[in-house]
């Protein structure tokens, strides 16, 4: 039986991903050489200790020792990986990454501006009730909600054939930091009034945003 795909190729460096891997069993940090849209090639430390697919591609978790935060590094990005000795402090555990360790739930439900006829998304993603429930690590959030094209602005405003979710508890992603890659979605401000604003992202501008994610 004929099949075809779409992904297109990634290259992965299969020592690179040995170190790691080696490094997350033995609770180690590792220097990597990585390269970064807004910084090219850097040098730098991180403690990882899983390794995650985002739908697109692979990345790594860990403990960025340059900025003191928890964050994703794009495996195909890393252009060389050593392990360091010496223990990892208290900081850089797993059990200190918030946005990894905290677990929501996502109610999808047909768009209900774009979608003509919703039981066919209903029968597609096999929802109960009308409504699809899924369960997503924060720090996964976001790259959930852009590779399915969720709409997540609160009025279900965003226009094209290719949105066919929303949203419905957008209060579910209060708190989940990577949001700069779900469509639609914008924090709340407030201007000079006092009022609160709810500007609405394009969703084309992703792939430049998508790097304040990584390191």
């Amino acid at each position: 039986m004929a099949q075809e795909g779409t992904g297109l190729p990634g290259k992965l460096d299969l020592e690179i991903l040995s170190v790691l891997t080696r490094a997350i069993h033995q609770g180690a940090a590792v220097e990597v050489a990585y390269r970064a849209l807004s910084s090219g090639l850097t040098t730098r430390e991180i403690v990882p200790f899983a390794l995650a697919d985002s739908g697109l591609r692979w990345h790594v978790r860990a403990y960025d020792r340059r900025t003191g935060e928890f964050r994703d590094f794009v495996l195909a990005r890393l252009a060389d990986a050593r392990m360091v000795a010496g223990p990892i402090d208290d900081q850089e555990q797993p059990e200190q990454d918030i946005q990894w360790n905290r677990v929501t739930e996502l109610e999808l439900v047909p768009h209900p501006a774009n979608v003509q006829h919703p039981d066919t998304i209903e029968a597609e993603y096999g929802m109960e009730g009308g409504v699809l429930k899924v369960r997503a690590r924060a720090a996964m959030a976001g790259y959930l909600l852009r590779r399915w094209n969720v709409d997540c602005t609160e009025d279900h405003s965003l226009k094209g054939g290719e949105f066919h979710l929303w949203l419905r508890n957008r209060q579910a992603l209060y708190g989940v930091t990577n949001l700069v890659l779900a469509p639609g979605y914008a924090e709340p401000s407030k201007d000079g009034d006092g009022h609160v604003d709810h500007p609405h992202c394009n969703p084309l501008d992703r792939d430049d945003r998508e790097e304040h994610q990584h390191g």
